[in-house]
């Protein structure tokens, strides 16, 4: 898995934190980009995705809106 990872959250987001956990359960590196501290990377997610809400991950050049186990490793592994 040579893919990068940046999951975009934000501070007191229970499925940010359980995302995070996800990824390192499975020794998956990642980046973390807090959207409240970073708004033009803000506007990049959401011009993206066409949604506001976190977690929101970037897996190589794909996207994973909110936390879904299945998708993630989906996009992980294809």
């Amino acid at each position: 898995m040579n893919k990068k990872v940046t999951v975009y959250s934000k501070d007191g987001c229970y499925y940010c934190v359980m995302v995070k956990k996800y990824l390192d359960k499975h020794g998956i590196d990642y980046n973390v980009i807090d959207v409240s501290k970073h708004l033009e990377e803000k506007e990049k997610m959401i011009e993206a995705t066409g949604n506001k809400g976190v977690p929101q991950l970037k897996i190589g050049e794909e996207w994973v809106v909110g936390f879904n186990a299945r998708k993630i490793w989906e996009k992980l592994d294809g």
